[in-house]
């Protein structure tokens, strides 16, 4: 279940993303490059949630690791789709 809500939380931030790109950037390209300035941003956040998993809940790394991948996965490929997506249009 926390694995969901991180994922959620994930494309929430995307979607933040996507809002100030459109809100500073002003067009297609600022909304693209928001989008594509989330991905390190959300790696760093994904890094923290396995850190926190290892420290405070007592999982090891390497049970953590296959829950970091799909909780950066996730939402970092449904940035680059969107991007993407902006891109070619």
């Amino acid at each position: 279940m926390h694995m969901l809500l991180v994922i959620i939380g994930g494309v929430v931030l995307l979607g933040v993303f996507a809002l100030f790109g459109k809100l500073w950037g002003g067009d297609v390209a600022g909304i693209a490059t928001a989008a594509k300035a989330f991905v390190p941003a959300w790696l760093a956040v994904a890094l923290v949630n396995m850190w926190v998993g290892v420290t405070r809940a007592g999982y090891t790394v390497a049970q953590e690791l296959p829950i970091l991948l799909v909780v950066f996965a996730v939402p970092a490929a449904l940035a680059a789709i969107f991007a993407w997506q902006l891109a070619k249009g």
